[in-house]
């Protein structure tokens, strides 16, 4: 029993997904320091940790091919810029110059693609390091070719542990990443369930609005799992493994879709069934299904078969069976909100099935189209084309660029002119600290200061009370190991523990404690810079952008709606083409979640329209419950649309939509409508009672969006501000 218990608890410490990054770091940092130790040489130390911290700050994930390339690549660029800083470092002026230009070059390879952003900021990183080092030892000419070296062999040290890692344990990180897909779609499902609460007065807002963030979060796991399974196929057909995690990927997809249909207003629902138990029921078989992908992930992490209890069979049964109540009462005036519940409830339903072929995802039929997107450049022209497109001021990445350059710029002049000596970490803090966005500088700059002032306090206290350098050394190596697995999601535990790090390896050759100070005031001057940097130089207030950013959420939901249609014509078929509209509609929609997030840490000035951003999200949500609907309900057999009210109501709505995106992108103000969209609304609901219920289903889930489309219109205006910022359209 208790070997039995050991395996259990080694397997889910396997499964973490930061256990495998930790343990090579702990391998490359443990196998530095016992090289040093053996030879004797503790001034190789700082290097080659500094190396290794680079080229794990690099790593992206890929097949071993890709990783042994990428590591190629990342190698000759770290060479590269640490000889580049030897040869200028004795010449102040172009140096400066060198490395503001530099930073501007790295940091606009981020419109390549997320994997070139990566190397391109370790590279800026180790640029910094070279720095530290040169001047740790005084500038001397006669040792150009040691810090470069150390640096980079210390990066290719690590960079061959994690390529043999790769080639051996290749499917981790698609399990990881489908076990978080499945935990987000467990928060998902119980968000959901909350709506399902048949309570007058509900703050329903309130509630929209934390599923959309959580949709967000959801959309971003999607998307992280995307790539990964991408990696893993490349060009060629998968093998068995990889198509079994494929076949689960596209699963959630249908799972995300069938779990963000909305079918009619939920406050419409709770009045009139709020002495029935039939919502309830809704929401207990939610929870139930929220479970089920909870164990779904455990079963995956764990590399273990997933058995789906159908402890949620009885939930199904009874919500049938309350149904069933209810449509026997024959009530006129519940006729089109039962319809409403017989749709949601062949949906869960459907959610059950899904969920029950997740047991044995071999069985599961091969998409009509495996295909999935890829976004990577494959040739110089279309490297050059996403630059070029990024080359402007009113690009994020250039702005970014720009900031980043001066505020190294600056902070270069700054350490000149205070304290030359050990001042070159202030351009590091720089680095860290100066992001994007206004939002997510001001979370770094607190969370970088709070870490190393805990850290310095930290080693200043370790220093009396383990004066050994052996047990210096571990605690060393143990600081590093903590950096790399929480510096994602604990920031500033990662930079005690990197600070801790710094100032024990620094310990090793010289005097740990003369670190403390100026670390402490470089971090203060590095934070001050980056954040006046951000609020200076062409800063992005999000309150600005929240226009542009609404335009392109709603360009979105046109084209999902769109691409449903022709699926409703044609018949149900998951191409490419329906898969990417629906992606980008939830990116989008996650993208206007993540800006107001931001927002909110902006200056109160700047975020005065946030109210009216959350309206926007919880309308755009509200909006792509009834297209994921839709979608959800698509046909087998297509239907007869051509010259019907549908195909009209349809047009108009996509118009409409696209239109009033061009007012927000043009910060014009909306137009009025063609037509009396409440007329078209009523006009689409008026069916015969023995009528197609597949056409029922769309054109009430049409009426649905027509009645969303006014308090949008609405919303842009307040958006514009009207006399101030919107000009009236051309007539």
């Amino acid at each position: 029993m208790p070997a039995t218990s050991l395996r259990h608890s080694l397997r889910r410490l396997w499964a973490l997904d930061k256990f495998s990054y930790s343990l090579r770091v702990l391998v490359a940092l443990t196998g530095s320091m016992a090289l040093c130790w053996t030879l004797g040489s503790m001034e190789l130390l700082i290097p080659l940790f500094l190396g290794i911290v680079a080229s794990a700050l690099a790593e992206t994930d890929d097949s071993w091919r890709g990783r042994l390339r990428a590591l190629l690549v990342t190698l000759a660029c770290f060479a590269t810029a640490a000889f580049a800083v030897e040869l200028l470092f004795p010449y102040p002026w172009l140096f400066v110059a060198a490395l503001a230009l530099s930073t501007f070059a790295l940091t606009m390879l981020g419109a390549v693609g997320e994997r070139y952003g990566t190397i391109a900021s370790a590279t800026l990183i180790l640029s910094i390091y070279t720095m530290i080092g040169v001047d740790q030892r005084g500038g001397e000419v006669a040792d150009l070719w040691r810090e470069p070296l150390l640096l980079v062999a210390g990066a290719a040290w690590y960079g061959a542990l994690s390529v043999l890692w790769q080639a051996l344990f290749s499917q981790q990180p698609v399990q990881q990443a489908l076990a978080r897909v499945f935990r987000e779609l467990d928060q998902y499902l119980r968000l959901k369930a909350a709506l399902f609460e048949p309570v007058r007065e509900l703050d329903v807002e309130r509630r929209r609005l934390e599923l959309a963030q959580q949709n967000g979060r959801l959309v971003a796991a999607l998307n992280a799992a995307k790539e990964i399974i991408l990696h893993r196929v490349g060009k060629g057909r998968a093998n068995p493994q990889v198509s079994r995690y494929l076949k689960l990927y596209f699963l959630a997809q249908d799972i995300h879709e069938r779990a963000s249909s909305s079918h009619y207003p939920y406050t419409a629902l709770a009045e009139a069934f709020f002495h029935s138990d039939v919502l309830f029921r809704c929401r207990l078989l939610l929870r139930q299904q929220g479970k089920a992908c909870q164990a779904l992930a455990r079963a995956i992490e764990l590399r273990q078969p997933f058995e789906y209890q159908r402890a949620s069979a009885q939930a199904r049964d009874d919500l049938e069976a309350s149904l069933a109540y209810l449509q026997a009462q024959d009530n006129p005036q519940w006729r089109e909100l039962l319809r409403a519940l017989r749709a949601l409830a062949d949906n869960l339903g459907t959610l059950e099935r899904l969920l029950g072929a997740a047991s044995d995802p071999d069985t599961l039929a091969e998409e009509q189209d495996s295909t999935l997107h890829d976004r990577d450049p494959h040739s110089l022209a279309e490297v050059w084309q996403r630059l070029r497109l990024q080359l402007t001021p009113t690009a994020l990445l250039f702005r970014h660029a720009l900031r980043l350059a001066a505020a190294l710029a600056a902070g270069y002049g700054v350490l000149h002119t205070i304290h030359p000596t050990q001042g070159y970490w202030i351009l590091l803090t720089t680095v860290f600290v100066c992001q994007p966005s206004y939002g997510a500088t001001r979370t770094k700059l607190v969370q970088r200061i709070g870490g190393t002032m805990l850290g310095l306090l930290a080693g200043w206290a370790l220093f009396d009370l383990f004066p050994g350098a052996l047990v210096q050394s571990l605690i060393a190596v143990a600081a590093g190991v903590v950096f790399f697995a929480t510096r994602a999601s604990r920031y500033t535990l990662a930079t005690a523990a990197i600070t801790l790090m710094v100032l024990f390896c620094f310990n090793q050759v010289g005097d740990g404690y003369g670190l403390i100070w100026p670390r402490l005031v470089d971090t203060l001057l590095g934070s001050l810079i980056a954040g006046l940097a951000v609020f200076l130089i062409l800063p992005d207030w999000q309150g600005r952008r929240l226009p542009s950013v609404m335009a392109s959420t709603l360009h979105s939901h046109a084209s999902y709606l769109r691409q449903i249609l022709q699926q409703y014509a044609s018949g149900k078929r998951d191409d490419l083409a329906y898969r990417l509209a629906r992606r980008n509609a939830h990116n989008a929609d996650a993208a206007l979640a993540a800006c107001l997030a931001s927002m909110r840490l902006e200056p109160g000035h700047f975020r005065r329209e946030a109210d009216v951003g959350f309206r926007g999200l919880a309308l755009s949500h509200t909006l792509l419950g009834y297209l994921s609907a839709l979608g959800a309900h698509r046909p087998g057999q297509p239907l007869e649309l051509h010259g019907s009210l549908v195909e009209q109501a349809a047009a108009h709505l996509t118009a409409s939509l696209e239109s009033i995106a061009r007012g927000l992108q043009a910060r014009q103000a909306p137009e009025a409508p063609p037509r009396d969209e409440e007329a078209l609304a009523r006009e689409l609901e008026q069916l015969p009672e023995d009528g197609d219920e597949r056409q029922r289903l769309l054109r009430t889930e049409l009426a649905l969006i027509c009645r969303q489309l006014q308090p949008l219109r609405e919303l842009a205006a307040r958006l514009l501000r009207p006399g101030e910022d919107a000009r009236p359209a051309a007539a």
